[in-house]
C-alpha cells in the first residue's frame, strides 16, 4: 500500500448508511490515537447511556487484537447463530458484536491487514444487526488497518476521537483526526477522559495527567467538545465486572458526564445530518472505488 491514505471514504447520509447496511441510521467510530486512554470505556459507557434515552443501539468491538468489549459489558457467551448469519449479544439494551466472542481468551490474534478488512466486513455484513439509532465501532488505537478498512466498507456519519489531556497524548490525537480528515470522514467531537481526580476523602480535585488539552485540540481543528470523563475508581470497577458505571451508578456525577458526552454528540449528529448534501448516488459509486495498492 502506497503512504498516500486512500481519500474516497465519504460522510454518510441516513440515505446511503440504510443502502450499505439496512436498518442503521447513524455508525460511529469510537478512536484515539494512542492506546491506554480508557478508548473501549468510554465505548461502553457511550453505547449504555444512548440506549438509555430510548436509542436502539449497537456496538461493534472492532479492536480485533484487544477485544474487550465482552467482559466490559458482561457478555461472555458467544452469540447465537441464525442460518448463516449471527444474532448479535445483547446486554444492558445494547447489541455486541467482538471477535472476543470467538478467540479464547489466552489465545493471541496475529493478523495482516487483509484478514482485518476481512473480518471487519463480515461484522457489517454477517450480522443481523436489525433496526438501530447508532451503531457504535470501538476502533483499535492508532491509525492503522482497521481505520482505513471502516472508512472504505460503510459510509461513517462520523468519529469520536477519545484522548487524556497530557500533551503526549494530544500528539497522537492530532495524526488520528488528520488522518481521518484526509479520508473525508466527519470530525464529530473530542472526548477527554481521565481528565481530573476528585479525593474520595478531602473533595479535592486533582488534575493529574493535565487539564484541558482534549479541549484545546477540539478548538485546533474546530469540531465540538463534548465533554470531560473524570478518572475514578468506579469506571474501572465497572469495566472489570461488565457493568458499566451508567448502570452501576446511575445518578452519580461519572455517569452525567457520560450523559452529557451523548447529549452533545446527538446535537453533532443531528447538525451534520441536516447539513449534509451529498447524494445517494455520489456517496455509493465513491464507496465502490477501489482501494488505492
Amino acid at each position: 500500500m502506497s503512504d498516500e491514505a486512500p481519500t474516497h471514504a465519504t460522510p454518510g447520509t441516513q440515505e446511503a448508511q440504510e443502502a450499505v447496511l439496512p436498518g442503521v441510521k447513524h455508525i460511529i467510530a469510537v478512536a484515539s490515537g494512542k492506546g491506554g486512554v480508557g478508548k473501549s470505556t468510554v465505548s461502553a459507557n457511550l453505547s449504555v447511556a444512548l440506549a438509555q434515552t430510548g436509542a436502539r443501539v449497537g456496538l461493534m468491538d472492532a479492536d480485533i487484537y484487544g477485544p474487550n468489549i465482552p467482559m466490559m459489558m458482561g457478555v461472555p457467551e458467544p452469540p447465537e447463530k441464525k442460518g448463516d448469519k449471527i444474532k448479535p449479544a445483547e446486554a444492558h439494551g445494547v447489541k455486541i458484536m467482538s471477535m472476543g466472542f470467538f478467540v479464547p481468551e489466552e489465545t493471541a490474534i496475529v493478523w495482516r491487514g487483509p484478514m482485518v478488512h476481512t473480518a471487519i466486513q463480515q461484522f457489517f455484513r454477517d450480522v443481523l444487526w436489525g433496526e438501530l439509532d447508532y451503531l457504535l465501532v470501538d476502533l483499535p488505537p492508532g491509525t492503522g488497518d482497521a481505520q482505513l478498512s471502516l472508512s472504505q466498507i460503510v459510509p461513517l456519519t462520523g468519529v469520536v476521537t477519545v484522548t487524556t489531556p497530557q500533551e503526549v497524548a494530544l500528539y497522537d490525537v492530532r495524526k488520528g483526526l488528520m488522518m481521518f480528515k484526509k479520508v473525508n470522514v466527519p470530525l464529530l467531537g473530542v472526548i477527554e477522559n481521565m481528565s481530573f481526580f476528585v479525593c474520595g476523602h478531602c473533595g479535592e480535585r486533582t488534575e493529574i495527567f493535565s487539564f484541558a488539552g482534549g479541549e484545546r485540540a477540539a478548538k485546533k481543528f474546530e469540531i465540538p467538545f463534548l465533554g470531560r470523563i473524570p478518572l475514578d475508581p468506579a469506571i474501572r470497577e465497572g469495566g472489570d465486572a461488565g457493568m458499566p458505571v451508567v448502570v452501576s451508578a446511575p445518578d452519580s456525577p461519572l455517569t452525567l458526564a457520560f450523559r452529557g458526552a451523548v447529549e452533545a454528540l446527538q446535537t453533532r449528529v443531528k447538525e451534520l445530518s441536516e447539513s449534509s448534501g451529498a447524494t445517494l448516488s455520489e456517496m455509493v459509486k465513491k464507496l465502490k472505488e477501489p482501494m488505492e495498492s
